[in-house]
């Protein structure tokens, strides 16, 4: 009984926090900036205050209201929701990554910044080429991505293959792994030294919002085992990659002292060529 009145009272505080973010919008928001400003001008200030303010905000209240500390299966949004799902494990150094992406023809994404997201929107509009776009900020082990690679298709901004990555210490992975404390850490290791790069591939298809935010953003390729072939295939045929294997879910998985790895789906897991681990 005690349960489901806890549920109902989170349920209820949830539906308020929604009801509130509705007359903000509408009777605060809107209604003052549609008495000072053009009414397009107006549309557009709400529509971007909402989307990038006030809807994100009242997610991410709205999911601690709603969920407890979990350990995620995916990446997650900047909202807490889950983002894409870890499918590449690749084994090396920082330099080693750089030349193992660079043979294949693919470019380091640029800092998200200001002047890129602007740089970002004007390609994506007018669909002009910009081979380093920025990746929005997905998380894991409580951080946003280390490096991101991509491959533009053809000329259009709009669609191209991509991977984040976060790099994370052998000596870490072997001592947390299988506990709470390897997906929450927040610590970035030095990176000079033989790592793991714990990737998220997917594939971008075009023009999307967002759900519930509603923000502009790309759609993606729901399978992201296409793209993780692609990307081993890629990595295989310019010799970037040792001996790769793919493990499915909670397969003991052999790297140095790490004995499991734990996915919704299967990983690929490679060294880089010129390192010195062992498959």
């Amino acid at each position: 009984m005690m349960r489901f009145l806890i549920r109902t009272l989170r349920r209820m505080v949830v539906l308020a926090l929604g009801v509130f973010s509705v007359w903000l919008i509408v009777f605060v928001v809107f209604d003052t900036a549609d008495n000072r400003l053009p009414w397009i001008v107006a549309v557009a200030l709400t529509y971007g205050l909402a989307a990038y303010v006030i809807l994100p905000r009242v997610v991410r209240m709205s999911l601690k209201v709603l969920q407890r500390q979990r350990v995620p299966r995916y990446t997650t949004t900047g909202d807490g929701f889950p983002g894409d799902p870890v499918n590449l494990v690749l084994i090396g150094t920082p330099a080693q990554l750089k030349a193992a992406f660079g043979t294949c023809g693919w470019s380091i994404a640029d800092k998200l910044s200001f002047a890129s997201s602007l740089r970002m929107a004007r390609a994506f509009v007018f669909n002009e080429p910009y081979p380093t776009a920025p990746f929005s900020t997905l998380y894991l082990f409580g951080r946003g991505q280390d490096i991101g690679f991509q491959k533009a298709i053809g000329d259009s901004p709009r669609k191209r293959h991509h991977v984040r990555f976060w790099a994370l210490s052998l000596e870490q992975a072997s001592a947390t792994l299988g506990t709470a404390e390897f997906w929450l850490n927040t610590d970035r290791p030095p990176l000079d030294a033989l790592l793991l790069w714990i990737g998220a591939a997917t594939k971008d298809t075009g023009f999307s919002l967002t759900k519930l935010t509603f923000q502009i953003t790309h759609a993606t390729d729901p399978d992201t085992n296409i793209e993780r072939d692609y990307i081993l295939d890629e990595l295989k045929k310019n010799g970037a990659i040792r001996e790769a294997n793919l493990y499915p879910a909670r397969q003991p998985l052999a790297v140095a002292k790490v004995n499991r790895y734990v996915t919704d789906g299967e990983v690929l897991v490679a060294s880089l060529a010129g390192s010195s681990h062992a498959d």
